[in-house]
């Protein structure tokens, strides 16, 4: 057993040390679009299924609160919280729909999607990505494998080159507080 947990935990090494070692531009570029976006006065709209549901809390939880100062609080909202809204839209209309119908209740252009899906391929975040181009809203894409569709809907897509989900997942949790870092960092700067 002890082996196996080695194993397990070098994987998940070697995945993120390849990620940020061949992506750190597009996180650069990631973290300019979203700077761009908080300081002229959008909003950050993020969105995914399961553990990428689990990631979109999170990350929306770290800019609206404090990650490692205290600091204003950046307007980022987590779509995957409302089970009224998420169980009537799925009830009402179908599942496909629960991102969609409310980013575009609530995004506007000049906000930015964060849109997270290990396969690149989940329905109700294309269609949800979809709807962000169409009110001109930039998007961001946190992907696995090849990127699946939603690579080339983004803006700029980030995308873990693995096919162990829960490996993209640890990848993408990682990338999640080192883009809030960077974002607050940006925003408000610490005094020092």
């Amino acid at each position: 057993m002890e082996e196996r947990i080695k194993r397990y935990a070098q994987a998940s090494i070697a995945i993120k040390q390849h990620f940020f070692q061949h992506h750190a531009s597009a996180i650069a570029q990631a973290v300019n679009v979203l700077v761009a976006a908080i300081q002229a006065g959008g909003k950050v709209l993020l969105f995914g299924n399961g553990g990428s549901a689990a990631d979109a809390q999170h990350i929306a939880a770290e800019l609206v609160n404090r990650l490692t100062y205290d600091r204003p609080p950046i307007a980022a909202i987590a779509l995957t919280t409302d089970t009224s809204i998420l169980t009537s839209i799925g009830n009402d209309s179908s599942f496909e729909e629960v991102f969609e119908r409310q980013l575009c209740a609530l995004g506007r252009a000049g906000d930015v999607a964060i849109a997270i899906s290990t396969s690149g391929n989940s329905p109700n975040v294309i269609r949800a990505v979809e709807a962000a181009r169409r009110l001109n809203m930039k998007v961001v894409g946190l992907s696995g494998r090849d990127g699946g569709k939603l690579a080339a809907l983004c803006d700029v897509a980030l995308i873990v080159e693995a096919h162990n989900t829960q490996h993209i997942q640890e990848t993408h949790i990682t990338l999640a507080h080192l883009l809030c870092e960077l974002i607050q960092e940006a925003v408000f700067p610490q005094e020092r």
